[in-house]
């Protein structure tokens, strides 16, 4: 005859779960108090679970947004979404900049011995080396990916950025000594016998983890604003279904690369070199950035988002 199962003792299932998980008792300390094994309590404990007398909630803090974060990571294939809080009527700089405070921190939390950290130029990115803590015991290397754009003078300028983030992890640096954009095929060709400029070049197999902005195919840009392109230009990549571009690469509504005149002047990095590294970490967001954004996401160009909990809400619709 079968042995029946003993019934379950739920008074016993109730005191044993107040004490731990009320009281803040060890499993020792009740095994002692109630005279039980250290086994048996273990065993109450999972029954308890199992009975739904112990049923545990994780609340979001407020200003966080724990699951808009995980539904895109599953609708997209993230392997992390970091969301901010932002007002209806923030502007877009203010936007860029909350973002890059956060990438800030998410770099010192998941930063690694011995990374090599790949970056460019931009708004974003300069709010986050500001907002770097001094690190004197990183083993880090700093790479620009893209030679350089805009006024040399100017805070967003690459070789400024990437100089400043290696003091500030106290890491070593290679830079890539020339423009991000030259007039013809030509003149790439003979930078690119330089051994500086191939050295930077042969450096992005290297990466570990690079931190992109993302721009917009659009006049009010970052690059239009700096005299990067000119007007016909833009004109003509949009014309071929460019969206936004990223390290001055431009993608289509899709995340496919566009295949510009343009590419064959850019002295950098391609966004399938970009595909290649194990941790690419975007971060923009802001009203004007949700279709750039999109884009990117289905082209499966990056594979951490750090953005705005309201274009986290548009890009879920």
């Amino acid at each position: 005859m079968a042995r029946k199962p003993n019934p379950v003792d739920y008074r016993l299932l109730g005191k044993v779960s107040k004490l731990y998980y009320e009281q803040n008792l060890t499993q020792q300390e009740i095994s002692e108090r109630l005279r039980l094994s250290r086994p048996k309590v273990s065993r109450l404990i999972q029954q308890a679970h199992k009975e739904g007398i112990v049923q545990i909630t994780v609340m979001s803090p407020p200003g966080s947004y724990a699951d808009l974060e995980q539904q895109l990571e599953e609708k997209y294939g993230l392997q992390e979404v970091v969301l901010i809080d932002i007002e209806s009527d923030a502007s877009q700089d203010a936007v860029s900049r909350r973002i890059g405070i956060a990438a800030a921190d998410y770099l010192q939390q998941t930063i690694q011995d011995a990374d090599v950290i790949g970056i460019f130029w931009g708004v974003t990115l300069n709010s986050m080396i500001n907002a770097l803590q001094r690190c004197e015991a990183c083993n880090v290397h700093v790479v620009q990916m893209v030679g350089g754009l805009g006024p040399p003078e100017a805070e967003e300028h690459a070789t400024g950025l990437c100089r400043r983030m290696a003091q500030m992890l106290n890491g070593k640096l290679t830079l890539l000594p020339a423009p991000g954009l030259v007039d013809n095929a030509h003149v790439k060709e003979v930078l690119l016998s330089d051994s500086y400029v191939r050295n930077a070049f042969q450096m992005f197999s290297r990466i570990s983890i690079a931190f992109l902005g993302i721009g917009a195919a659009s006049p009010t840009s970052w690059i239009m604003r700096n005299d990067v392109l000119t007007a016909e230009e833009l004109n003509a990549l949009r014309a071929q279904g460019a969206v936004g571009e990223t390290a001055l690469r431009f993608f289509d509504a899709q995340g496919q690369p566009v295949d510009a005149p343009l590419n064959d002047r850019i002295l950098g990095i391609t966004l399938e070199q970009l595909k290649q590294i194990d941790r690419v970490v975007g971060m923009v967001g802001g009203p004007e950035k949700v279709d750039v954004v999109r884009a990117a996401l289905r082209g499966h160009l990056i594979d951490v988002l750090i953005t705005d909990h309201r274009s986290a809400q548009s890009l879920l619709n």
